[in-house]
């Protein structure tokens, strides 16, 4: 820019506006939410009259700029889009129409995700209260260059957004196709291993399913962690998200998992995870497993859990869990009889750890690939920031 552009406060082009209306119990009424960290405005839900408790509410339009009185200092706030015109809110958001004429709604839109703008909002009042009030919106400051700059000035976000967004699918695109390599490979190692002889699981495998989930299990004076689908992911299990289930000691002693047990997840909506494993290598002590992981246990004199883990999770035993499960109202699902009738290769142990090796040393390359993908995605995540923050410098 030649010149500095004046900086504003949004007094001089935002007006303070509230329409409440009665609610009726037998209309239907969108209501919408405002997404933290300036991600914009949705759809909460569609909820008739009778649902709402306070009856008294706001109706929003188009274009508004909607600022959540509690949550703005962390993001809570946005341009109200097209598809939420008529929605509601509490009196617990601030709503303010723009003088167009003088302000573009996409420039403050994306004025709005800028870090100069959420630090107004953050020094704002004291630290130890977190609502603001709508003479705290009106103070922020904003440049305002005249029509036809904003107007330049958005298009020209639009079309680097734009560039960003086709390399995040690109990055996107990447990573599925890393994620399939193992998964090729891994074919392509057991196809080789044909000319074995296979077993069916209960023949080399104690295979047991685990608690099921009831009032009598709210943990009490003997609290054990126990683990379900979301800890099982596909070659790991996520220690996370800590959940306990009341087991005496002798339960205990029955349903324990033990470093190398293969944890099977029993049902999922999606054919393609249906039958994930995961490895147990002890990562959490004394624990249990829900009704919806099934336990198999390798006789390791026969088979070495890594080898059993890396078959099952392999095209070939995916191909026999896929199989085996049934559909009921869209869900697969597995039981304890149909993972015992699984038939896995069995070569020598020696022959396994071979796999086995093969199969790691591969893994490490596709890891390698991951985070070299993951530093990527941060670079990308930081582009937008800094294409806001030299739009409103005037360098774009």
């Amino acid at each position: 820019m030649t010149e500095p552009w004046p900086i504003v406060p949004l007094r001089k082009v935002v007006t303070p506006r509230k329409e409440f209306i009665q609610i009726d119990d037998l209309t239907e009424y969108k209501r919408c939410r405002v997404q933290l960290h300036a991600q914009g405005i949705v759809l909460r839900d569609t909820i008739l009259g009778a649902e709402i408790k306070t009856k008294k509410q706001q109706v929003c339009h188009s274009g508004e700029f909607l600022v959540a009185e509690i949550d703005a200092k962390v993001g809570g706030f946005g341009i109200v889009p097209d598809s939420l015109e008529g929605s509601i809110v509490s009196s617990h958001y601030f709503l303010f129409g723009l003088d167009e004429s003088s302000l573009d709604r996409r420039f403050l839109d994306y004025f709005i995700r800028t870090k100069s703008f959420q630090d107004q909002i953050s020094a704002q009042g004291s630290t130890n209260y977190a609502a603001i009030r709508p003479e705290d919106v009106l103070g922020y400051k904003i440049p305002l260059p005249s029509p036809d700059e904003q107007h330049r000035i958005v298009a020209r976000i639009e079309e680097l957004a734009a560039r960003i967004e086709e390399a995040r699918e690109l990055r996107r695109r990447a990573v599925e196709e890393t994620e399939a390599l193992l998964f090729v490979h891994a074919a392509e190692v057991f196809d080789h291993s044909n000319g074995f002889t296979k077993f069916p699981i209960e023949s080399f495998c104690n295979v047991r399913g685990g608690i099921q989930k009831s009032s009598e299990r709210i943990p009490g004076a003997n609290p054990r962690r126990y683990i379900t689908v979301a800890h099982v992911q596909r070659n790991r299990i996520d220690t996370s998200d800590i959940r306990y289930f009341e087991v005496s000691d002798e339960e205990l002693e029955r349903w324990r998992l033990l470093s190398g047990d293969v944890l099977v997840i029993e049902g999922n909506g999606s054919s393609d995870q249906i039958g994930r494993t995961a490895l147990f290598k002890g990562e959490i002590e004394d624990c249990v497993h829900q009704n919806h992981v099934i336990r198999i246990r390798p006789d390791q004199k026969c088979v070495l859990p890594e080898y059993l883990n890396a078959y099952l999770n392999s095209p070939p035993g995916q191909s026999q869990m896929r199989e085996r499960s049934r559909t009921t109202s869209g869900l697969f699902n597995l039981s304890v009889g149909r993972i015992k009738s699984i038939e896995v290769l069995l070569p020598s142990l020696e022959f396994q750890r071979r796999i086995v090796t093969n199969l790691e040393g591969f893994q490490a390359k596709i890891d390698a690939l991951k985070r070299h993908q993951a530093e990527t995605a941060a670079e990308l995540d930081a582009l937008m920031p800094s294409t806001l923050d030299r739009a409103f410098r005037g360098e774009l």
